[in-house]
């Protein structure tokens, strides 16, 4: 799905053209080259929808942001950075953002606070209404920010009233889609919306094709308003199930990018020069779900949900956390690349993660000691009995995205066993995975535990929300529920500073201590990519990776490897907002292969003597052909 390589000296020609461009007043840059630039990203994810309301995964999250833009991005090191909204002025009760001046979809049509008002709209329409828009991850950002009335009293102005002061409001997750295009569907009826390609948006790059389990295509927005990176094309192709498959496409070359490799081939490729291998540190985390499905409320699905009422049991939860080594997991499973797993605040938002309180150490004798002490014992045979009286045997399902899942599985399985319980263990898909865990009345969420990971944005709030009571048969996989919970939740969402800090220890703490999850451990994103053909390599922020991170950002900063280094762009940063250094630590060197500027520079003054003696030379024709910058 690539284009051939060019060679040096075709990219030092087109240099030489655009430096002889820019030496005449008035010359028009030759139009762009027959074969286009193509970036191609391998992931082990697979795509589940092109419908930003019907994504669960963090593939869907990086189509969508490549395809539209947010009112506010982020910039390097998060912080909140010009998008839709080029400006921004904050009063005691609202924000008000201007729209930037002569901004265009994809398609030439004018994009206008109209369109923010569509797009943000749907979401109040569905939190006034109680509901959600499909799979509900995008709308709870518009009700986290205290929003309460949206206008538009004109096309360069939009206006959201607040109920707080803080920073929510700029973090806003929910993609400016075109009104021209999907005006006549509201909040219950978009998420039915297939969204094929090509689709309308104000991002960099717009996708134009896609084929499950096979690729995504984009092309560049012509209308963008940003920065444009050397990439003409975009394929992002997916290897699930598949991480040596896509290694080897890596190393001969057909991929550019390769996200999620496992440490094996992390380890092995930093040695190699001819690429830098990145260990970003996650805003998430890999756990065990388990599933409570009528907690309090003796509630039961018919042929579905959990297969024991010991995983409504907190003791037992709690039993089976000491029964976990995640130091071993961290160390066996993921090579060292990351941290073991407590709370449900990652420590990467150091602001707000606090360890618990009551912390579960690993041992086998304890958790056994728990069981029993909680009515739990062993029969004859040494199998684990419910109350009920029934040997317990846990199901255990899991993604087939990643390596780390299946292996940490199994370890599972062993320590689980030591204790009397059996545990079976299933691979799926992710969609087929994301249809198994939903109750009623979209499922019947029959399985015991649920072994998968989640992946937050800069606010706390994007992975705290998974456990509130409303979220079930949205973003739930535990089917927990606790009122006091949800009013912790509700404090923290108003709350700013050390006030905050505190409400979040107490969530933090209490999740721990009823275990709906028992979180393993905070995983690093294992990236690798070439060092031939694309420089300007960035990582956001700088302890993260490249890409499959907060925005399209470095999308957009790619420099061609062949004819200069590779530096590290600088982003400007909104008014207001603190520049943080950019330094872009990495597992392995680079050893980039940016060739030296001295030849270029040579031309240059060469073509300097050209013009100046233009008489000799008055019939000269450009021979080169140039990329659109």
């Amino acid at each position: 799905m690539r284009s051939p390589l060019r060679g040096r000296a075709a990219r030092a020609l087109a240099a030489l053209a655009l430096v002889f461009a820019a030496l005449l007043p008035g010359a028009a840059v030759p139009a762009a080259a027959a074969d286009p630039v193509v970036l191609t990203v391998g992931t082990t994810q697979d795509l589940d929808s092109s419908n930003p309301f019907n994504t669960a995964l963090v593939s869907g999250y990086e189509v969508f942001q490549m395809t539209y833009d947010l009112l506010v991005e982020f910039d390097k090191d998060t912080h909140p950075a010009p998008g839709f909204a080029d400006s921004w002025v904050r009063s005691p009760d609202k924000v008000t953002f201007h729209i930037r001046d002569g901004m265009q979809f994809s398609d030439g049509t004018p994009a206008t606070s109209k369109d923010v008002c569509f797009s943000w709209g749907l979401a109040m329409d569905a939190i006034k209404n109680g509901a959600n828009i499909g799979y509900g991850y995008l709308d709870p950002n518009v009700k986290d920010a205290g929003v309460t009335k949206i206008e538009c009293p004109d096309a360069s102005t939009f206006v959201a009233y607040t109920t707080d002061q803080s920073d929510r409001i700029f973090q806003v997750y929910m993609p400016i889609l075109p009104q021209h295009v999907w005006s006549k569907y509201n909040y219950k009826t978009i998420a039915d919306q297939k969204f094929d390609g090509p689709l309308v948006g104000t991002g960099p790059y717009t996708l134009v094709e896609w084929k499950t389990g096979q690729f995504t295509r984009f092309v560049r927005n012509p209308h963008y308003w940003g920065n444009k990176g050397f990439a003409d094309n975009v394929v992002i192709r997916f290897f699930p199930d598949q991480t040596d498959v896509m290694v080897q496409a890596l190393k001969s070359g057909e991929l550019d990018y390769a996200h999620d490799v496992n440490p094996d081939q992390f380890k092995a490729l930093a040695a190699d020069k001819a690429y830098t291998a990145v260990a970003g540190k996650a805003n998430g985390w890999s756990q065990l779900a388990f599933n409570t499905y009528g907690t309090g409320t003796g509630k039961t699905i018919k042929d579905g949900g959990p297969s024991t009422q010991a995983l409504l049991d907190p003791a037992f939860r709690d039993a089976l956390g000491y029964a976990v080594d995640h130091k071993a997991l961290v160390e066996r499973v993921l090579g060292g690349y990351g941290d073991p797993g407590t709370t449900i605040v990652p420590p990467i938002l150091s602001d707000w993660h606090v360890e618990p309180d009551h912390p579960r150490s690993f041992s086998i004798d304890v958790a056994k000691q728990k069981l029993d002490a909680a009515g739990y014992p062993l029969d004859s045979t040494g199998k684990r009995l419910d109350k009920q009286g029934k040997p317990i045997v846990l199901r255990l399902v899991h993604p087939n995205s990643n390596d780390s899942y299946a292996k940490s599985a199994q370890f599972v399985k062993e320590w689980y066993g030591q204790l009397g319980i059996d545990v079976n263990v299933q691979s799926l898909d992710s969609d087929t995975l994301t249809n198994l865990i939903l109750p009623p009345p979209d499922g019947k969420a029959k399985y015991d535990i649920e072994l998968w990971g989640w992946s937050g944005n800069p606010d706390p709030n994007g992975l705290t929300i998974v456990f509130r009571c409303d979220q079930i048969d949205n973003l739930s996989d535990s089917q927990y529920c606790n009122p006091d919970y949800d009013k912790l939740y509700d404090e923290n969402s108003k709350e700013s500073g050390q006030q905050r800090h505190d409400t979040l220890a107490k969530m933090q703490n209490l999740i721990y201590d009823q275990a709906p999850y028992d979180v393993l451990y905070y995983d690093s994103n294992l990236d690798v990519y070439r060092n031939d053909r694309f420089a300007g390599w960035q990582n956001m922020p700088a302890d993260g990776t490249p890409f499959f991170t907060y925005s399209d950002l470095n999308y957009t900063l790619l420099t061609d490897a062949t004819i200069q280094p590779s530096p590290a762009p600088t982003v400007s940063a909104p008014a207001g907002a603190s520049a943080a250094p950019s330094a872009e630590p990495q597992t392995s060197s680079t050893g980039g292969s940016g060739s030296n500027t001295t030849p270029l520079l040579i031309l240059a003054a060469l073509v300097v003597v050209v013009v100046i003696g233009g008489l000799l030379w008055s019939r000269r024709r450009r021979t080169a052909s140039v990329e659109d910058e």
